[in-house]
């Protein structure tokens, strides 16, 4: 064990340095293991005053020095102390308030319904915050989703994904009329390259003063971003030119639209670091700190009423990363890929399976269908399915060809052979099909447009397989495209030889419990080492709770 003292020394230069210097060990080392899991309890170290040991002293106050308090009769002095920090200590106390949940924690939008209702609910009932993931599904699945919930979780916590669509701007501004009509009150605004009228729309909507003054807004934004000028369009308030088209277009009055310049587009902004899908794979050690300081710079400027809080998401799968984001100043966390693993999500027992035997290197970055034509990608699993490499295929082909009937012989049987299973023609008319009831005007383009044409043919094989992959179809497993970021890896090797090894037993509740249990007692033991405590070898190491055990640890 070892206790820094703040003791001067000279050195050449007159240079002023800290000495470390040989402490007492502790009585009972596992007396302080049990003693730093019991989160909501204080703890103190006491030093023997006869021969330097250190014991444990939980709680007993009678017998410290705390504080300017000075008991009688003392058996020792205060070698070191940490407060009492539950997992619903972690984070922006004001999150939890604003969002009526226990914990900063979110289990953020998987597209196509891979965050599913069931996993809302699951989290909903827990009192912990899940985000529907609406993305990719039509609006008739999309309200079914809305109705679903309002009638088995009423009032209780959750939100619903709203999608930059720049290929289908109609749906984009459907859905949002549809949350609106629908009273969703919560709303995770991704992908975004800037704003739109949409999610505009859904912010403002219902601006109004309360009866001292203060603006009031019904609707809230969570927007996940991964670039600076991103996060400063949401940090910022609604573009005047968005609010005037509103107010054109009697969505909202004149004095509504002076309110809106008041507020900041989102309440809060999540700094999506590397992660599944659509990423820009930045690391959050500097993500985080990047936009946390951005932030402050644009309340300075104008000083909302509250402070926009700063999230953070993107490799969070274990306790330490949960615990390095919190330290760094997360408002909040937001885990992704571990949650499509559980099994509440929308994906299916295969693909659960696959993903317990990713390690971290197994992920690719390959072409998204919802911005094909404009490269953007999305990161994905690799192991056990060729997706990725057959995704980027089809990207180089629409890349070098201005039409389908162009393609060279061998390029054509690739694509009708391996990946479509059917002629190209046959193809496109699925597709055409398909467009004419989700988005018709993309049909009356691709007729103009031979190279739109080759784009939505090949955009209907990256759709369809992710929903391949969520229903399991056993004939494409090598076409399975499974959104996962190397977070998914980290939470493999953590679990391993646990219980939550087995994908049956991660459920998405008891994932966040541990996570966020484990990050508790990590933060208390680095503020004992802060105080020049050294853990035992092994101690410093947290270790997924089993059902039973943390239903006890969580709630007392």
């Amino acid at each position: 064990m070892a206790k820094r003292t703040a003791t001067e020394t000279s050195d050449p230069g007159s240079l002023t340095r800290l000495e470390c210097k040989s402490s007492s060990s502790v009585a009972d080392e596992s007396e302080l293991a049990r003693a730093i899991g019991r989160l909501r309890s204080p703890l103190f170290l006491l030093k023997n005053r006869d021969n330097g040991v250190l014991r444990v002293a939980n709680g007993e106050a009678d017998t410290l020095t705390v504080c300017g308090c000075h008991p009688k009769e003392s058996p020792g002095t205060l070698n070191a102390y940490i407060p009492a920090t539950g997992p619903e200590c972690l984070g922006d106390p004001g999150f939890i308030r604003n969002h009526a949940v226990r914990y900063a924690y979110v289990a953020g939008a998987m597209a196509n319904g891979i965050g599913s209702t069931r996993l809302v609910e699951e989290m909903a009932r827990a009192s912990m915050l899940a985000i529907f993931g609406a993305a990719g599904l039509s609006l008739a699945r999309v309200e079914e989703a809305i109705g679903h919930l309002a009638e088995a979780i009423p009032n209780a916590p959750h939100g619903f994904n709203l999608i930059h669509s720049p290929n289908e701007p109609e749906l984009e501004s459907a859905v949002s009329t549809l949350y609106v009509q629908r009273a969703v009150r919560l709303v995770e605004a991704s992908a975004y390259l800037r704003l739109t009228l949409p999610i505009v729309r859904y912010r403002v909507a219902g601006i109004h003063r309360d009866q001292v003054g203060n603006i009031r807004l019904p609707n809230s934004v969570i927007a996940k971003v991964s670039r600076v000028e991103v996060a400063t369009q949401f940090l910022s308030p609604p573009p005047h030119e968005l609010l005037s088209e509103l107010v054109r277009k009697n969505e909202l009055t004149l004095d509504q639209a002076a309110m809106a310049s008041e507020i900041p587009m989102a309440g809060d902004v999540t700094a999506e670091a590397d992660s599944a899908g659509h990423t820009d794979n930045r690391p959050l050690v500097t993500l985080l700190p990047t936009l946390l300081a951005l932030r402050d710079r644009i309340q300075a400027r104008y000083r909302y009423e509250r402070t926009p809080r700063i999230g953070a998401a993107g490799g969070l799968s274990t306790p330490s990363s949960v615990a390095g984001a919190f330290a760094m100043g997360a408002a909040y966390v937001v885990t992704g890929s571990i949650n499509q693993a559980c099994v509440e999500s929308g994906s299916c027992d295969a693909v659960r399976q696959m993903l317990a035997q990713a390690e971290q290197a197994d992920v690719a970055m390959a072409p998204a269908a919802d911005m094909f034509e404009m490269g953007v990608k999305v990161q994905v699993l690799k192991r056990g399915t060729m997706f990725p490499m057959r995704a980027s295929r089809l990207y180089e082909l629409y890349r070098t060809y201005p039409s389908l009937d162009s393609l060279p012989e061998p390029d054509r049987t690739f694509v009708e052979k391996q990946l479509l299973r059917v002629p190209l023609e046959e193809a496109w008319r699925g597709t055409r099909e398909f467009f004419l009831k989700r988005e018709p005007r993309q049909v009356e383009r691709a007729e103009r447009d031979p190279k739109h044409k080759m784009a939505l043919v090949f955009r209907s094989y990256l759709g369809l397989s992710s929903r391949w992959a969520n229903s399991g179809e056993p004939s494409r497993t090598m076409d399975y495209q499974i959104w996962c970021g190397p977070a998914m890896g980290a939470f493999n090797e953590w679990t391993r030889g646990t219980f939550l090894e087995k994908p049956e037993n991660r459920k998405v509740v008891l994932v966040a419990h541990n996570l966020l249990h484990g990050a508790a007692a990590l933060l208390r033991q680095h503020f004992l080492s802060l105080q020049g405590i050294r853990l035992p070898a092994g101690l410093a190491s947290v270790h997924p709770l089993e059902p039973a055990t943390m239903r006890e640890a969580m709630n007392t």
